[in-house]
């Protein structure tokens, strides 16, 4: 059984019925046109927009397992987390993101691991 099963209907038999019908549409329409506006709304400001960027903080040793990650939503807003690993440990940074820029110094894979993200739709 369909979980959506709408009860038959009888015909509109004259103009009054087919007019109530269409007004009766007409607000079922304008009622889901705004909870999908509040939907959208409500959808930004999640995260929906992710950039990675791996490298390899060291020049002499090592392979490409440090990485920058930047979580965005609709309005550019989130953090870019760094972790930075070596032979001795790993160290991990976070910081948080306002329209795309940061009052914290960017690296440039955190910089390119935000491009990659608000590039994102």
């Amino acid at each position: 059984m369909p979980l959506f099963q709408k009860k038959p209907q009888a015909e509109p038999q004259n103009i009054d019925e087919v007019l109530a019908r269409f007004n009766e549409l007409k607000e079922q329409c304008a009622a889901l046109s705004n909870e999908v506006k509040g939907l959208k709304e409500e959808n930004s400001r999640n995260i929906n927009k992710v950039g990675i960027v791996r490298f390899n903080p060291f020049q002499n040793f090592g392979g490409n397992q440090s990485f920058s990650l930047a979580m965005l939503d609709g309005q550019n807003n989130g953090a870019v987390v760094t972790s930075l690993f070596s032979r001795d440990g790993n160290r991990v940074y976070g910081k948080p993101i306002k329209n795309g820029n940061s009052e914290f110094k960017l690296a440039e894979e955190e910089k390119q691991a935000i491009e990659i993200a608000q590039k994102q739709k």
